[in-house]
């Protein structure tokens, strides 16, 4: 049986996530914040220790809420740089994905459109996608595939913190609607029930045609 991790699996869209791979019979380790905390490096190597190998790897965590350039603080750099970068650069380094498996990064549509408001997620999203998109080639080789998720407005408990008004946001959408975290739980399956290959190295815009 093959085995999918997934981190912020507990909860939104990893938990969207989660739900649909089980419903192809794959084992997953759906992870909380209680299980590692890519904030936290001591965390990251316990967690990689006892997971050291799988067939799916699913990249995902929450962010910063949003903070004026001038009032962010050197321990708020230095607390996202490990949970939205350094931690994810680790768990690659640290955890082996068999052959034939798939990566994805559940990052932000701020790596194509960066938000002054949310600076820090839009500084090291952006960082860590391009160290993605790097490694695609390496994971290549092996039949690999990395796909890079970068959702927009999805009905989660992140975009009820930086939105005042949920309703009357998504009225101002294209789709007039917030997306279905399931969407992208469904959109994950999809790709791997189908053994979809050559989309590797990709940046899929999950936004309903908001960008």
């Amino acid at each position: 049986m093959r085995k999918a991790i997934v981190l912020g699996g507990s909860r939104g869209i990893g938990k969207a996530i989660s739900e649909s791979l089980k419903s192809l019979e794959i084992d997953v380790v759906a992870t909380s914040k209680q299980d590692v905390d890519t904030s936290n490096l001591e965390s990251v190597h316990e967690f990689s220790r006892k997971n050291d190998t799988a067939d799916i790897l699913v990249l995902n965590t929450g962010g910063p809420p949003m903070m004026e350039f001038a009032k962010i603080s050197e321990d708020d750099w230095n607390r996202y740089h490990n949970q939205l970068f350094l931690g994810f650069c680790t768990i690659l380094q640290k955890i082996s994905i068999n052959d034939d498996g798939y990566i994805f990064v559940i990052s932000s549509n701020v790596i194509k459109e960066p938000n002054s408001k949310l600076i820090i997620s839009s500084a090291y999203r952006s960082a860590f996608s391009s160290v993605f998109k790097i490694l695609s080639k390496e994971y290549a080789q092996r039949e690999i595939s990395c796909i890079n998720i970068a959702p927009g407005p999805i009905n989660t408990d992140r975009t009820k913190e930086l939105v005042d008004n949920v309703d009357e946001y998504a009225k101002t959408l294209p789709m007039r609607r917030l997306g279905n975290p399931q969407e992208i739980g469904n959109f994950v399956k999809s790709i791997i029930e189908h053994d979809i290959k050559y989309l590797s190295g990709s940046v899929i815009n999950f936004d309903g045609a908001n960008s």
